[in-house]
């Protein structure tokens, strides 16, 4: 895995952490990890900030990076996205404020901590691999089917954890999340 995206993505998570806001990485870099290796433009956090995190958020990570507290704000009031840019790097985090949905409890509930050794030893929480192909079907479904970037990240996690994978909650979620007939072609490919 590139060093850049994962040691920058690792100190918006460090912030989270102190926070004790609950996130997970999943998005490429986690497709990346579990998958097929390819550059990012961006890493995906799914956190579930409040508004009493925003201003020690900002604070923390103001002198590296772009931020905009207002589109932060307005993001935690309508669980939808921010980015933030790190200013030396111009490495784009997309920070994903979802709304409460069993899908999200479960992937909260199995997020696997990943170690990596920089300068120092440091960890983040990642999505799991199967959390990983089911977020990427959805939103595969969700573009239109078109993503082939999409789909091939969904390809290359499945090749790669071929036989360690959870097939039966891969499917119970592809059912609740209405994309069993692209897992199903996913797993025939």
């Amino acid at each position: 895995m590139q060093n850049e995206p994962i040691e920058v993505t690792l100190k918006v998570t460090h912030v989270f952490e102190k926070l004790s806001v609950p996130y997970l990485i999943g998005g490429s870099l986690a497709s990346t990890l579990y998958g097929m290796i390819r550059t990012t433009q961006d890493s995906d956090i799914v956190a579930e900030m409040r508004l009493e995190h925003l201003q020690p958020f900002v604070l923390a990570l103001r002198d590296e990076f772009y931020i905009d507290d207002e589109m932060i704000a307005e993001s935690i009031q309508r669980n939808s996205s921010f980015n933030i840019i790190h200013r030396e790097t111009m490495f784009k985090v997309d920070v994903f404020i979802p709304r409460l949905r069993p899908f999200l409890r479960s992937q909260l509930a199995r997020v696997q901590t990943q170690t990596f050794v920089f300068e120092t030893e440091v960890s983040a929480k990642f999505a799991s691999p199967e959390d990983t192909i089911l977020s990427k079907l959805e939103r595969y479904r969700m573009g239109g089917e078109m993503s082939e970037r999409q789909w091939r990240d969904i390809l290359g996690v499945l090749k790669t954890r071929a036989g360690e994978l959870d097939l039966a909650y891969l499917q119970k979620w592809a059912s609740e999340l209405k994309v069993v007939d692209l897992l199903e072609r996913a797993l025939q490919t």
